[in-house]
């Protein structure tokens, strides 16, 4: 049954698909709260952010073992395609 997932991991160990945050940029979000910390803000006045950037992730060998068609647009939009 295809499916897409929400961790990259998951269309690296055989999954059709995954978009997912994108681990670095959360990292970096993260530091920035951790450097407004250190600086003496308290973590109660930290506004809540979302993630802003988002990764696409298709495994082509997969959607061929079952049999789906990946449009070329949507290829062209992955931000990475596994073969």
């Amino acid at each position: 049954m295809p499916a897409i997932y929400g961790i990259k991991e998951h269309a690296d160990a055989g999954g059709l698909m995954a978009y997912a945050a994108s681990r670095p940029e959360l990292f970096r979000q993260a530091a920035t709260f951790v450097i407004k910390i250190l600086k003496g803000t308290t973590p109660a006045d930290l506004p809540v952010e979302q993630p802003t950037k988002f990764d696409l992730i298709v495994n082509v060998k997969t959607a061929k073992a079952i049999g789906v068609a990946v449009p070329e647009k949507l290829l062209a939009l992955a931000d990475e395609v596994i073969e």
